[in-house]
């Protein structure tokens, strides 16, 4: 079928929805002209009344031109005065821009998209929120201005937010960003189905690209998408004042919607545990729950790589100098709470009251780059090395158990392998230098003699389907407070 229609329907679909794209760029330009924001802010005027319906037209006929010829409507949108903001779930393709073109609500958009030939004007016409990547301080403004919109008494038109901030395979709704709920003003919760027989729509960070996605989207004959708009989810008190909890509410109205289950888990997670670099994470690792921690702290993804050059700057002048939970909190610069308690056991291997603050480097550095093994690597040594800049066997141990977050590891196998010359010690030039002969040093000398089957070492790294991640959720940890385990138990 994939053959037969690559070479009849398939030019004929994307001829045809090119020409429909080119076909709204100059409705889109026109209307885009001269626009203020005082002028967003009023009432629509006759004539783009007019070119909002041609281009709704237009933009349903591209659709048509794909192979959606029904689109499946449940429910009723609100009014901008009932719910500023539309909250979509679940991101899982590029196709979730059909909601996007049937409402022409505003968009959370990169800054550079409005540089992109015809699409770019077309992402323009529909007023978006631009987030900048030079800019240091685009998150907040793009909080700040989310909440100025939202708050107009629908003077501007709805934003549409896909509040997991990345595409998953439907599987599961992964944790909701708050931005769309810091506002805290009611919000409509809208739900995407796409119940095809053959999947060819999902589109994550691992699995199928954009181009594949759409030719075999486009070689199926007809291509089904349901939307169903929710009530509007009006947020208690308490909710309004805190954006993570009415985020969660909100995530389980809609999971309940759909027929599937929530992970407390996030796509930063996922990467974690699926990471390509040369150490793959055992199953049964408690850096995912160090990575939940690190979040909970209030270490932001966007610092943390600066947050980890000066707690590797500190702890190269502490030494092996070992700390207790104060000491560690003066470390941190965060007062003692829940949180840090978790994480100070996490590392208290001997439950004495006292860690090592290299292994929290460490750790940190695993969560910062997941893929970059060997630069994590070279961080360790430094902090373990001697003053003739090497590390002994058991120095190795220490790094490799917390690069990995498992309790015990056997690494004289791979110790005896770097140190040819049979020192006793090794220095990092010798171990990227092996590295370098042996890229899969760990498959070669550590997972095969000791972690096998009984670690799960095989299940971690498989994915679901165009996946995400394996089951990461709560039902699968039993108990949440089990997860809380020292490092080495």
């Amino acid at each position: 079928q994939i053959a037969f229609m690559t070479l009849t329907l398939f030019p004929i679909r994307l001829f045809f929805a090119a020409f429909m794209m080119l076909l709204a760029w100059p409705f889109a330009f026109i209307a885009s002209m001269g626009s203020d924001e005082q002028e967003l802010e009023k009432p629509l005027s006759w004539w783009r009344k007019i070119v909002d319906i041609l281009l709704k037209a237009i933009m349903r006929m591209m659709w048509l031109a794909g192979g959606f010829h029904w689109i499946n409507v449940k429910g009723r949108q609100a009014l901008p005065a009932e719910a500023a903001i539309l909250t979509v779930a679940p991101h899982s393709s590029y196709f979730d821009a059909i909601p996007v073109t049937m409402t022409f609500a505003s968009i959370v958009m990169k800054a550079e998209s409005k540089d992109i030939p015809v699409w770019g004007t077309l992402i323009k016409y529909i007023r978006p929120v631009f987030v900048s990547r030079s800019d240091q301080d685009s998150r907040r403004k793009t909080v700040e201005e989310i909440k100025r919109r939202a708050q107009s008494d629908g003077k501007w038109p709805q934003i549409m937010i896909f509040p997991e901030g990345t595409c998953t395979n439907r599987s599961c709704l992964i944790t909701f960003k708050p931005g769309a709920f810091i506002p805290g003003v009611p919000v409509q919760p809208v739900v995407l189905r796409y119940p095809n027989r053959l999947d060819t729509i999902t589109w994550t960070w691992q699995g199928p690209g954009a181009l594949e996605i759409l030719w075999l989207t486009l070689c199926q004959l007809h291509n089904s998408v349901e939307i169903e708009f929710l009530p509007v989810y009006i947020p208690s008190e308490e909710e309004r004042k805190n954006p993570v909890l009415y985020a969660n509410n909100v995530r389980r109205v809609m999971a309940e919607a759909l027929g599937v289950p929530v992970t407390d888990y996030t796509f930063e997670d996922c990467q974690l545990a699926l990471a390509e670099g040369q150490l793959r994470l055992p199953s049964d690792t408690c850096l995912l729950e160090f990575a939940k921690l690190v979040r909970s702290l209030g270490l932001k993804p966007e610092t943390l790589e600066d947050d980890l050059d000066k707690y590797a700057a500190s702890a190269m002048k502490m030494k092996k100098e070992k700390v207790d939970l104060k000491e560690f909190s003066a470390y941190l610069e965060f007062p003692v709470s829940h949180t840090l308690e978790s994480m100070f056991a996490l590392f208290d291997e001997n439950e004495d009251g006292i860690i090592d603050i290299r292994e929290f480097v460490i750790a940190l550095s695993v969560v910062c780059k997941p893929s970059k093994t060997l630069e994590t690597i070279q961080l360790a040594f430094q902090l373990y090395q001697s003053e003739n800049g090497t590390i002994v066997e058991e120095d190795l141990a220490h790094i490799l158990k917390t690069a990995m977050g498992v309790s015990q590891i056997n690494v004289t196998h791979l110790f005896r392998a770097v140190d040819e010359e049979e020192e006793g010690e090794i220095t990092y030039d010798d171990f990227y230098r092996f590295a370098e002969l042996h890229p899969h040093f760990a498959e070669d000398y550590l997972y095969a003699d000791q972690l096998g089957d009984e670690s799960g070492m095989e299940t971690s790294s498989l994915s679901a389907p165009n996946g995400i991640c394996t089951d990461f959720s709560p039902e699968n940890a039993e108990d949440k407070n089990k997860s809380l385990q020292k490092k080495l138990n």
